[in-house]
């Protein structure tokens, strides 16, 4: 069977960022056939490449955050390495950073000095705090946009500090939004001849799109939403339960229909025929009854038993996976989601598949994260930079 062709193929990106936020953006690209070219510092490269758990000296973390991308050193404080991006620029559809607002023009890469280059160019830029305000200037991680953003503050029990998702959220629904107005901005460039454009992201604002109905709560009724725990506020019954085991199971029978089938699959006809129950607003007012009502039933189970009832009687419910969980889950295998590549040195090594899945174009995994600078001489060359000029550059520290 013939091998499709990934839907971004002919789509070509330059990442100036690391890390997290923008990196993520166009690793999303690449997975899907875009051409990433990700210039590095000749000094290192991207710090990512040492966080968190090692494999001989590399981050785990690397191989998957730059699959698929071209390593490419180039010193961005230089006036020649500057000039070599600059020279990139002119053939590329989009260019994804995420330093500091300012940094870019500092260097002669601002928007501004790259659209005079290439008109159509779409730069996505991701920052804690967005392009423009007051705040521009500072830094923001995505723990500061989690913070400003709102999630923090609902994050966690009532009696006790807020607390954070163990992975950088903020980074990441940034990047993902990122990826959506690149798209968007190739889109009407192509469709309706227009030009480039720049797509400002900024992580507290991802975060905070995410916070349903909470402003206009606060905006019409004064109303502060506080952290709620392990339950699902206003929406009853959702929530985390203990099983007789020790395990815990999330169960989230708050549509009408299968609350009921709920409270028949777990003995309780008189909850499940009370017609004050009948609809949400009625449950939200004895949340705490039917939550001790589910939890004292969970309780005389254990997590398989209660999984196999709740299933049976179509309530979704699940236990809380743990990467041992996810790697060994048949669901997970069934849908690709674990791949297994091997390293350079032999060494298998699991990733996560590609999200979404597109039935005629997907994504996928052409290769693992690069060595540092491992594509710079190929690179180069198409920008006309021959062996002995890059020897030159390599003895400046530009490349």
């Amino acid at each position: 069977m013939q091998k499709s062709v990934p839907p971004l193929k002919g789509l070509k990106v330059i990442e100036l960022g690391t890390l997290i936020a923008g990196p993520f953006c166009a690793r999303i690209l690449a997975e899907f056939g875009a051409e990433v070219i990700k210039i590095e510092s000749p000094d290192g490269g991207d710090p990512l490449r040492q966080w968190r758990k090692l494999y001989k000296g590399t981050s785990l973390w690397w191989f998957v955050q730059a699959r698929n991308k071209k390593s490419v050193t180039v010193n961005l404080k230089s006036p020649q390495g500057q000039e070599i991006v600059r020279k990139l620029v002119k053939d590329v559809d989009i260019v994804v950073e995420n330093f500091r607002p300012g940094t870019l023009e500092k260097w002669g890469l601002g928007w501004d000095r790259l659209s005079a280059i290439n008109p159509g160019l779409v730069m996505v830029r991701l920052s804690g705090y967005g392009q423009t305000g007051p705040y521009r200037d500072q830094t923001g991680f995505g723990a500061i946009g989690e913070s400003m953003g709102g999630i923090r503050f609902l994050t966690g029990y009532p009696d006790r500090p807020p607390v954070r998702v163990g992975i950088s959220l903020g980074d990441s629904l940034a990047a993902m939004y990122g990826v959506i107005g690149a798209l968007m901005a190739i889109y009407h460039r192509r469709t309706n001849h227009g030009r480039g454009q720049v797509v400002d992201v900024a992580l507290y604002e991802s975060v905070f799109s995410l916070m349903e109905s909470l402003l206009p709560e606060y905006d019409m009724l004064g109303f502060v939403r506080e952290r709620s725990g392990a339950s699902l506020p206003g929406i009853v019954p959702s929530n985390t339960y203990s099983c007789r085991d020790g395990k815990y199971v999330v169960i989230g029978a708050n549509s009408d229909g299968i609350f009921k089938r709920m409270m028949l699959a777990i003995g309780r006809e008189d909850l499940a025929n009370d017609p004050a129950l009948a609809s949400n607003t009625g449950r939200v007012a004895r949340t705490e009854e039917l939550d001790q009502a589910i939890s004292e039933w969970t309780m005389r189970h254990d997590m398989e038993e209660v999984l196999a009832v709740l299933n049976a009687a179509e309530v979704p419910a699940s236990k809380i996976y743990s990467i041992a969980d996810i790697v060994n889950d048949v669901h997970y295998q069934a849908r690709q989601m674990i791949e297994q590549f091997k390293l350079k040195d032999g060494q298998k090594l699991k990733l996560p598949g590609i999200v979404p899945k597109l039935s005629e174009t997907p994504g996928g995994t052409e290769w693992l994260g690069p060595e540092l600078g491992e594509h710079t001489a190929e690179i180069l060359y198409t920008l006309g930079i021959d062996a002995e000029q890059q020897k030159v550059l390599k003895q400046q520290g530009i490349i």
